[in-house]
């Protein structure tokens, strides 16, 4: 079994070939509707009055000012004088603005009062009128601005348009003028304020200079740059310097055993000439002592006096040492008297004390010349910023104050101008010819709606036809194994949109053996042969779900077919109520099916031989039931008896879904083949036809897809078969006029 063949249908099938087969079939409405639309646009375009078109053009230039709020801006660049051409559409497009302005009620309402423009009915033409024809275009990539107006008369129209841009011309004008002069009078006003705010930034800047001693902060600051690294330079080596005195003033503080107070002291004692001849007498009276106590006692008056003049003389010694150096310090009298070598370590130690000294205040002064300076460099930096603050202050105030003032000059002289921001470049003249656009547009407009007419007509059509119109949905429809496809004829095909046969059916298999319709069939009895393998077919039941699907024209084609292949074939004509084989053999129906059943008849006076190998056995005349005499134990019998004297039997029953004949039959016969036709059968009859076959568990052999029209199709089944049999048939036409041409020779 197949999937549920509604949801194959379902899905949207996107092959633009399907659609080309719908426009195929349905081609005479759509062309109808098509060609009939495009007639009454056409027979339209007659009846529309002529209308003139006017065209003017208008050119910007940029205005020497512009106002914004109340700041002028510069709208001139470097080397352009005010009013020079130059693009406007690299920014926002000010064109834009103006066509606004030329389409606004005033403008347009001072153009309908002068000249006086009236409609239909001699009233004065309304605005909205005027913009409706009105149509005001920006020329691509230019500063031009297109002017056109509609109008069946074409001095009106040239009329308006010249107008409407005088107008706005002289609305421009003015309009520049009356800004110019509001503009200037407000900055007048504005020129004393933003004097006052030029002096005002200025002193406050000569007040910061002379308050932190500001000349140059630039210059000072690299200044104070190099002099802190020269300062830098001379501590290092002040330090250096200083380092190696105190080493060595301390190795010789160490070997005098003296400090330097107690050094000076002694070196200023060993030069004073006092001193040194008091400790000269000492001495002598020491030398005299020690001398004179080896001989006398200590009491002997030459010791007493000597000790007396050494007492004196000590005395003395310290009063002259307290006279020469002070009470602050005090000198061991050892030290009074040096020899020449500590003399001059002395010297050499007080003068590398005096050199340490100075090389320490040297470096304390350069020290605090560095912390000055570098104090003022970590003010400069917030100095530098104020000054600039102040700077810009003060630029801006004079940048303002120049500004103002120039285009308060300016303004004055456009005050006076009389050159607006446009000009015209093209004046509208009168049309001579009538405008044959619309005329065309109508015609477009015609074409359009008759292509969206017929396609809606043709879908519309498409959708309530139900039909199966190809095998392909026929085939997913039933799931039945395909046993061949029968071409729709030329007689047929005149006849298809009629869904019905001809009159008389053919016989293709007899009387055009040669054909592609006869090879078809033949293909048909072929795929039966080997449908089963294990059981030899010899009754089948030849039915369709709905008539006209041609299931009789099927049934004596594939009887004449097997008979073709010397096979003895009985061909049944089941189908009582609407019997077609006698048509189709050109037959008597007055003996048939009906009266062998009911036993008015012989099997040998009814049955007629159409071929060899073929009897046909009609239907006869209609009884009052026929399933009764098709679903008995007679007709069972007379099947059994013809399967044994004929090798195949094919049973033309009445459609499936119409009568339970065929349902009936198939009992009595190895299976059903269903006949099925594009066009006639729908997929509801299809559905339905299958369930009921399905459900009786009857054997369907297979399914016959008879009436293709190959050209509706999506795939071409018999392009390469009819090349094939036409070729086949040209040659058979050569052989036979050469033939005539070799026996007219002979004669």
């Amino acid at each position: 079994m197949s999937a549920n063949p509604i949801e194959a249908r379902e899905p949207i099938d996107l092959d633009f070939s399907r659609y080309l087969l719908i426009l195929k079939r349905r081609w005479l409405p759509a062309t109808s509707i098509l060609l009939g639309t495009v007639a009454l646009s056409a027979l339209a375009t007659l009846y529309l009055k002529p209308s003139y078109e006017a065209e003017g053009k208008l050119l910007f230039r940029v205005p020497s000012f512009k106002v914004v709020g109340s700041n002028l801006l510069p709208s001139t660049s470097d080397g352009e004088e005010p009013g020079d051409l130059r693009s406007l559409v690299a920014t926002q497009n000010p064109i834009s603005t103006q066509v606004e302005v030329i389409s606004s009620h005033p403008l347009l309402q001072r153009t309908i009062d002068q000249l006086q423009l009236q409609n239909n009915e001699s009233e004065a033409l309304k605005v909205e009128d005027l913009q409706k024809k009105l149509t005001l275009k920006i020329v691509g990539g230019t500063d031009v601005l297109q002017l056109a107006y509609k109008s069946r008369n074409p001095k009106e129209a040239a009329a308006i348009v010249n107008t409407i841009m005088n107008l706005y011309l002289e609305n421009d004008i003015l309009t520049n003028r009356a800004e110019a002069e509001a503009t200037r009078k407000f900055m007048a006003k504005q020129l004393p304020q933003t004097q006052d705010a030029v002096e005002k930034a200025e002193i406050e800047l000569r007040v910061f200079k002379q308050k932190n001693n500001i000349a140059d902060l630039t210059e000072e600051t690299n200044s104070a740059v190099a002099t802190i690294g020269d300062l830098n330079t001379q501590i290092n080596t002040v330090r250096a310097q200083l380092k190696d005195v105190t080493a060595q003033t301390s190795e010789l503080r160490q070997k005098l055993g003296l400090n330097s107070q107690q050094a000076i002291a002694v070196s200023a004692l060993s030069q004073s000439p006092a001193v040194q001849e008091i400790l000269t007498q000492l001495q002598e009276i020491e030398r005299q002592l020690a001398s004179d106590r080896s001989r006398f006692q200590e009491n002997n008056p030459v010791i007493v006096n000597l000790e007396a003049r050494k007492a004196n003389l000590t005395a003395l010694l310290k009063q002259q040492t307290i006279q020469t150096v002070g009470t602050s310090v005090q000198v061991p009298q050892r030290l009074l008297q040096l020899g020449e070598l500590r003399q001059t370590l002395i010297q050499n130690y007080l003068q590398l004390e005096l050199q340490r000294s100075g090389l320490s205040n040297r470096l304390a002064s350069l020290s605090n010349s560095r912390s000055v300076y570098e104090k003022r460099m970590q003010i400069i930096p917030q100095l530098t910023q104020t000054q600039r603050e102040l700077e810009r202050k003060v630029q801006v105030a004079e940048s303002t104050y120049q500004t103002l003032l120039k285009k308060v000059q300016e303004l004055q002289v456009a005050e006076n101008r009389n050159a607006p921001n446009a000009r015209i470049v093209a004046q509208a003249t009168i049309p001579q010819k009538p405008e044959s656009g619309k005329k065309l547009i109508v015609v477009v407009l015609g074409v359009m709606l008759g292509v969206f007419l017929s396609t809606t007509t043709v879908f519309f059509l498409e959708m309530k036809d139900k039909s199966l119109k190809t095998l392909k949905e026929i085939r997913e429809v039933f799931g039945y194994t395909l046993l061949g496809g029968i071409p729709l004829t030329a007689a047929k095909l005149r006849s298809r949109d009629r869904q019905v046969e001809p009159t008389i059916a053919e016989v293709a298999v007899r009387d055009t053996p040669h054909s592609l319709t006869s090879e078809m069939y033949r293909m048909i009895q072929a795929n039966l042969k080997f449908l089963s393998s294990d059981k030899v077919l010899k009754t089948i039941v030849i039915t369709s779900a709905v008539p006209k699907e041609g299931k009789s024209t099927v049934s004596a084609n594939l009887a004449a077919a097997i008979a073709q292949l010397g096979r003895r074939v009985l061909l049944i004509d089941a189908d009582m109520r609407v019997p077609s084989q006698h048509h189709i053999w050109e037959l008597t129906n007055i003996a048939g099916l009906s009266e062998i059943l009911v036993g008015q008849s012989k099997f040998d006076m009814a049955v007629n031989k159409v071929m060899d190998n073929l009897d046909v056995l009609t239907a006869g005349v209609r009884p009052p039931n026929p399933l009764a005499l098709l679903d008995s134990k007679r007709m069972a019998t007379l099947i059994e008896d013809f399967s044994s004297k004929y090798d195949f039997i094919i049973i033309d029953a009445p459609p499936a879904l119409l009568t339970a004949d065929a349902l009936a039959l198939s009992q009595m016969s190895d299976g059903i083949l269903l006949v099925s036709r594009p066009g006639v059968i729908d997929s509801s009859s299809a559905l339905a036809v299958q369930e009921m076959l399905n459900r009786a568990n009857h054997n369907v052999l297979g399914l016959v897809v008879n009436g293709i029209i190959d050209k509706n199709e999506s795939s071409n089944y018999f392009y390469h078969s009819s090349k094939y049999f036409n070729s086949q048939e040209s040659r058979k036409e050569v052989v036979l006029q050469n033939f005539r041409r070799n026996k007219s020779s002979s004669l």
